[in-house]
């Protein structure tokens, strides 16, 4: 199974077809968040229709730029993650939309509590799966993936307990533009490829082994 996951597209909706177009033969396009900038539900409405004319299928999560209503239009879509677990063949998908709660107070943050409970809600859909992959909108605290240009670490407490208690294969995020990177916790990867306003993506690739580059 081959999957490009793109994060961070403010409303630049061209850039995720055009690098899942350039990824090649593809299974699953994954959007992980902040599909707009304090836009509509009716603005990523017409986003996804686009993405569907792409031969692959489709997956997504709101971020903090984004908002309840939107979580709300992917799930009638059909293309929720948030708080959703999601099967195919032997490898399992769930993910939670939003941010932690800030002081820039963006459109769509929740409590850790919250984000605790979805992500439990998800992965209850997948934990049987030989391969589990997890896609928060934002990073797990204090990692390479979440860390802001101050230096100070803004992700995710309850991402990152639940990375430490369950050790999913693999998690991609976003949220942070500035730190494109990636880190360990345990046997998890963390994936966080940058924005795809910027033209980056990861490409993963799931067989008897796992392999993600950046793109």
């Amino acid at each position: 199974m081959k999957i490009v996951y793109a994060v961070d597209v403010h409303e630049n909706y061209a850039a995720v077809a055009q690098v899942a177009r350039a990824a090649g033969a593809v299974d699953l396009l994954i959007v992980g968040g902040d599909i707009t900038t304090a836009g509509t539900e009716d603005d990523v409405a017409s986003a996804v229709e686009s993405w569907r004319l792409l031969p692959m299928r489709l997956l997504a999560v709101a971020g903090n730029m984004d908002s309840a209503a939107i979580d709300a239009r992917l799930a009638s879509l059909g293309v929720a993650l948030d708080g959703c677990g999601v099967v195919m063949g032997d490898v399992g998908f769930f993910g939670v939309s939003a941010g932690p709660k800030s002081p820039l107070h963006t459109p769509y943050e929740i409590t850790e509590e919250q984000i605790a409970a979805r992500i439990e809600t998800g992965f209850a859909g997948v934990k049987n799966c030989r391969v589990k992959i997890f896609c928060p909108h934002a990073p797990p605290k204090d990692t390479a993936c979440d860390r802001i240009h101050s230096g100070l670490h803004v992700g995710s407490t309850a991402v990152r307990a639940f990375i430490v208690r369950e050790q999913p294969d693999l998690v991609l995020c976003g949220h942070i533009h500035e730190s494109r990177g990636e880190d360990r916790i345990g046997k998890t990867r963390v994936v966080n490829p940058g924005p795809v306003t910027a033209g980056h993506y990861a490409v993963v690739e799931v067989g008897e082994t796992l392999a993600v580059r950046f793109a």
